[in-house]
């Protein structure tokens, strides 16, 4: 009875309906003696008691979580308290499996259930589960969720640039800055003015950078230290953060996101001002893959102590670096990539 005894005062409204033709009523949910219990808000008085052993989820992943008190009982409820949720799927299995194992078992069984119990609680704080949520989201979800999202820009500020001269010179330049499996480049018309990330491991980085500077370093100190602010903050996170805890949960619960959780999520994290880089993290990255950083510091932030840590701590400093980012002609044709 561990797990019941912890949630004995959690209590929630909900929605109960008698039976198929009545009306939905809005109701006091709270825990009895193995018992959910139904009741009146205003008088308190008890409508129903159901044997939480019995107690089913008519729509499981789902919120609100529609209950019955049997597979085929007419009765519903509807509850869409997370804690709630989750402290009737927990107390309902402790008791169930309280009641079928022997009683050897118990104390171990108690034990455990207990240990489940005080981590569903550290869990299902908002916080917390959105960081857990996003944790257990595998990569190819990531990168789907980032395609939705870069689909939304697109619709917003036209196609990325991908000139078909350019793409070859666009891979050499991603390879060498972020590895054989480091993720995308992606070449922006609009809607950022240096770089952003999404899911997925996609840099967003402004046209402007590969059009505008005489070499291709300021991108390549850009998309640097946009990785390193990926890295830093999980865009998973962020994402979850804004689209909710319901679609959260859904996310968790079903492995996948509401269709609505996204709407105006690639808005949002463009109009987001990018976190600062400190320059010390950068200077490392940069030095690790043979890229200066005086050309990203005098364009991209030109002023302030950081462009002076920048430019002071250039690992490349008055010495080139081992090998070109790109060959000339490859840094003309990446120039190119939104020309057609």
């Amino acid at each position: 009875m561990t797990a019941l005894t912890r949630y004995q005062r959690l209590e929630c409204t909900g929605l109960w309906r008698e039976g198929p033709g009545a009306q939905r009523r809005e109701v006091g949910v709270s825990f009895g003696e193995a018992t959910l219990v139904i009741a009146e808000l205003r008088s308190g008085r008890a409508l129903a008691h159901w044997s939480l052993p019995a107690v089913t989820q008519l729509n499981p992943g789902d919120l609100p979580a529609v209950y019955a008190p049997g597979p085929d009982a007419p009765e519903t409820l509807e509850v869409d308290d997370l804690e709630m949720v989750a402290a009737i799927a927990h107390v309902r299995a402790a008791l169930d499996r309280g009641r079928h194992r022997g009683p050897g078992l118990r104390g171990a069984i108690g034990a455990a259930t207990a240990a489940a119990v005080l981590a569903l609680g550290v869990l299902w704080l908002p916080g917390a589960l959105v960081e857990h949520t996003a944790s257990v989201v595998p990569f190819a979800k990531r990168a789907e969720i980032g395609a939705r999202l870069l689909r939304d820009i697109a619709a917003g500020y036209g196609e990325p640039c991908r000139a078909p001269q350019a793409l070859a010179a666009l891979e050499r330049f991603r390879s060498r800055l972020l590895g054989p499996a480091g993720g995308e480049i992606v070449v922006l018309r609009g809607g950022v003015e240096v770089t952003a990330h999404l899911p997925g491991r996609l840099v967003l980085l402004s046209r402007r950078l590969v059009e505008a500077p005489d070499s291709p370093e300021p991108a390549a100190g850009a998309v640097l230290a946009e990785r390193l602010r990926s890295e830093a903050s999980d865009p998973m996170v962020a994402l979850l953060r804004a689209a909710g805890l319901r679609a959260t949960f859904t996310l968790l619960t079903t492995g996948d996101l509401p269709g609505a959780a996204l709407a105006g999520q690639a808005e949002r994290i463009l109009a987001t001002p990018p976190a600062e880089v400190a320059p010390e993290a950068l200077l490392a990255r940069m030095a690790a893959a043979g890229v200066p950083a005086t050309p990203y510091a005098l364009f991209v932030v030109p002023g302030g102590a950081d462009m002076r840590a920048l430019v002071e701590g250039d690992p490349f400093r008055g010495i080139a670096p081992p090998q070109p980012l790109l060959s000339d002609d490859d840094w003309v044709r990446l120039q190119g990539i939104c020309g057609g």
